[in-house]
C-alpha cells in the first residue's frame, strides 16, 4: 500500500494535466495553427500555379489581406469584446474553417477544369473564380484574426487566472507551438503537392480543416465547461446597465461622454419627431463602423502600454526576417534551397530558445526589465547585419540607382541576367519577365557578408521572440478585460501597417545593390522601437529599471508602480 500511493498520485497528476483546460487550449491552438500554416503556405503556391507562374495573384492576395486587417482590426476586436466568449470562439472557428474548405473546393474545380473555364465567356468565369478564392480566403484570414484575439489574448488570460507566472508559461508554450508548426506544416503540405499534385493538396487541406474544425469545436466547449470564469466577461454587465438608461445614446455628439449627453438626449428625444429619430438612427447605424474604428484607435492611444505596443509594431518594419524578401536576397547571393532550409531551421531553434529565455529572465528580473534586456540583446545581434553591409562580398553599390529595375521594366529595356534575379523578380514583379526561367547566378567571391547577415538575423531571433512575449503579456495584464479585443485588434492593424510599409520599401528599392540600405533602415526602425519601449519602461520603473531585484521586491514594484491610465 505504501508503494501504490505515490504511483497513484503520479498517474493522477499526469491524467489531470492531459485533461486540464491548459492542455486542451494547447491542443486546440496546435490544430488551428497547423491548419493556418498549411493554408497560408499552400494558397500562395496555388495562386502562382494558377496564373502561369506569375506573382500577380499572390501580390493581390497579400495586399487584400493586409489592407483588410489594417482597416477592420479594431472592428473585429470590438465584436470580440461585445459578444460572449464561447459565441465568438465558435463563430470565428466555423467561419474560418468553412471558408478554407470552400476555397479548397473552388481551387480543386479550377485545377481540374481550367482549360474549359478559360474558354467560357472569354475567361470571365475563371476570373470570377480567382476573385471568389481571394475574397473567401480573405474572410478566412479575418476570422483567423478574431480567433487569435479571443483565444491567445483573452481565453489564455482567464485560464491562467491571476497567476502571472502561469500566464507567462502559457504564452511561451503557445509561441513554441507557433514556431514548430511554422516549420513542420509547410513541409508536410509541400511534400504532398510535390509527390502528388496541387489538386491533391487542395483536397488534403480541405479535409484537414473539416476534421480539425470538429475537434477544435469540441475542445473549445470542454475548456469553456472546465473554466467557469470564461462565462463571465468583465465589464459586460456594467456596460449593459449603463446603456439601458441611455437607450437613445446612439445619437451622442462627437466627443461627448455618456454622462454629459444623457440629460440633453432625453429632453431632445421628447421634442424630436419620430420620423427624424428613425432617419438619424439609420444614419447612426451606417456610420457605426467608422465610429467604432475611431474609438478603437483613440482607446489604443490612451492605454498605458501604448509605447510598448508601438515598439512591437516598429519591429515589423524590417527586411531582417525569414520571409520571401530575405530568402530572395539570399538566392541572389548564391545560397541554394538546402542551405536556406537549414538556416530556417536554425532560426526556429533560436526562436524557441527565446521563448524559453523569456520565462527564465522574467522570473529573475520582472516583466518590464525582460523587455528591456530582450531589446538590448536583439539590437546587439543586429549590429552584425549592419557590419555585413560593408563586409567583403556585399553587393552594396551606391552608384546604382535603387529604381533601375523599375525604370527598365517600365521602359521595356533589356535587363541584364544579374538584374533578372533582383528582388523585384523574386517578390513583387507582376509582369511577363517574372515567368521567365531563372538563370545560373555567378559564384560570389566571398560569402562573408551574407554569413554575417544571417548570423545576425538568427541570433536576433532570441531577443525578438522574448520581446514579443513581453509586450504580449504587458497588453494582457494592463488592458481592461472589456477592451482586450479592440486593443489587440488595433495592435494587429499597427503590425500590418508597418509590415505593408516594409514591402513598399522593398518595391521602391528592389535591386540587391540597394539591399544594404534596406538593412540599415530596418535596424534603424528596430532601434526606434526599442527606444520607445525604453521610454515606457523608464516611465514605469524609473531608475529601478537598471537594478536587479529579488522576487519580493518585484512583487512590491508590481503593487506600487501602477502605470498611469493614459499616455
Amino acid at each position: 500500500m505504501d508503494n501504490s500511493g505515490p504511483k497513484k498520485t503520479c498517474c493522477e497528476s499526469v491524467r489531470d494535466f492531459f485533461t486540464s483546460a491548459k492542455f486542451l487550449i494547447y491542443m486546440g491552438h496546435a490544430l488551428s495553427t497547423w491548419g493556418d500554416r498549411m493554408w497560408n503556405f499552400a494558397v500562395a503556391v496555388f495562386l502562382v500555379e494558377l496564373y502561369g507562374n506569375s506573382l500577380l495573384l499572390t501580390a493581390v492576395y497579400g495586399l487584400v489581406v493586409a489592407g483588410s486587417v489594417l482597416l477592420l482590426g479594431a472592428i473585429i476586436g470590438d465584436w470580440v469584446d461585445k459578444n460572449p466568449r464561447l459565441k465568438v470562439a465558435q463563430t470565428s472557428l466555423l467561419v474560418q474553417n468553412s471558408c478554407v474548405i470552400v476555397c479548397g473546393i473552388l481551387l480543386m474545380v479550377v485545377f481540374q477544369f481550367k482549360e474549359q473555364l478559360v474558354e467560357l465567356y472569354n475567361g470571365w468565369i475563371l476570373t470570377t473564380c480567382y476573385i471568389l478564392v481571394i475574397s473567401v480566403a480573405n474572410i478566412a484570414n479575418l476570422a483567423s484574426t478574431a480567433t487569435a484575439i479571443t483565444i491567445q489574448r483573452d481565453w489564455v488570460v482567464v485560464v491562467a487566472g491571476q497567476d502571472s507566472s502561469t500566464l507567462a508559461d502559457m504564452n511561451a508554450t503557445v509561441r513554441i507551438i507557433d514556431q514548430l508548426t511554422n516549420i513542420l506544416a509547410p513541409m508536410l503540405v509541400g511534400q504532398i503537392m510535390a509527390f502528388g499534385s496541387p489538386f491533391i493538396g487542395c483536397g488534403f487541406i480541405a479535409g484537414w480543416n473539416l476534421c480539425s474544425m470538429c475537434v477544435e469545436y469540441a475542445l473549445l466547449w470542454t475548456v469553456y465547461q472546465k473554466t467557469p470564469a470564461l462565462s463571465m466577461k468583465g465589464g459586460q454587465k456594467e456596460q449593459q446597465q449603463e446603456l439601458k438608461p441611455l437607450s437613445p445614446p446612439k445619437e451622442l455628439e462627437h466627443g461627448q461622454s455618456p454622462e454629459e449627453s444623457s440629460q440633453p438626449l432625453m429632453i431632445e428625444a421628447s421634442m424630436v419627431k419620430p420620423g427624424a429619430t428613425k432617419q438619424r438612427s439609420c444614419c447612426y447605424q451606417v456610420s457605426e463602423p467608422l465610429r467604432t474604428l475611431r474609438a478603437g484607435w483613440v482607446s489604443y492611444y490612451n492605454q498605458n502600454i501604448f509605447l510598448a505596443g508601438m515598439s512591437l509594431s516598429f519591429l515589423y518594419m524590417t527586411v531582417l526576417g525569414f520571409d520571401c524578401i530575405t530568402t530572395g536576397y539570399a538566392y541572389t547571393q548564391g545560397l541554394n534551397g538546402s542551405v536556406l532550409s537549414l538556416l530556417m531551421g536554425a532560426s526556429a531553434v533560436a526562436g524557441i530558445c527565446g521563448t524559453v529565455a523569456f520565462t527564465w529572465v522574467r522570473k529573475k528580473c520582472g516583466l518590464i526589465r525582460t523587455g528591456f534586456i530582450s531589446g538590448t540583446a536583439q539590437l546587439s545581434c543586429l549590429i552584425l547585419c549592419v557590419v555585413s553591409v560593408f563586409a567583403p562580398g556585399s553587393p552594396l553599390d551606391l552608384s546604382v540607382s535603387p529604381f533601375e529595375d523599375i525604370y527598365s521594366h517600365l521602359m521595356g529595356e533589356t535587363v541584364l541576367p544579374e538584374a533578372e534575379h533582383s528582388l523585384t523578380s523574386l517578390l513583387t514583379a507582376v509582369n511577363a519577365t517574372t515567368a521567365a526561367p531563372a538563370e545560373e547566378l555567378p559564384p560570389l567571391q566571398s560569402y562573408m557578408s551574407v554569413s554575417l547577415l544571417f548570423a545576425g538575423v538568427i541570433a536576433a531571433r532570441i531577443g525578438l521572440w522574448s520581446f514579443d512575449l513581453t509586450v504580449t503579456q504587458l497588453i494582457q495584464e494592463n488592458v481592461m478585460e472589456s477592451e482586450r479585443g479592440v486593443i489587440n485588434g488595433v495592435q494587429n492593424s499597427m503590425n500590418y501597417l508597418l509590415d505593408l510599409l516594409h514591402f513598399i520599401m522593398v518595391i521602391l528599392a528592389p535591386n540587391p545593390e540597394a539591399f544594404g540600405l534596406l538593412v540599415i533602415i530596418s535596424v534603424s526602425f528596430v532601434a526606434m522601437g526599442h527606444i520607445m519601449y525604453f521610454g515606457f519602461a523608464f516611465k514605469s520603473l524609473g531608475s529601478r529599471l537598471f537594478l536587479c531585484c529579488s522576487p519580493e521586491q518585484k512583487v512590491e514594484e508590481l503593487e506600487s508602480a501602477s502605470l498611469p491610465t493614459t499616455v
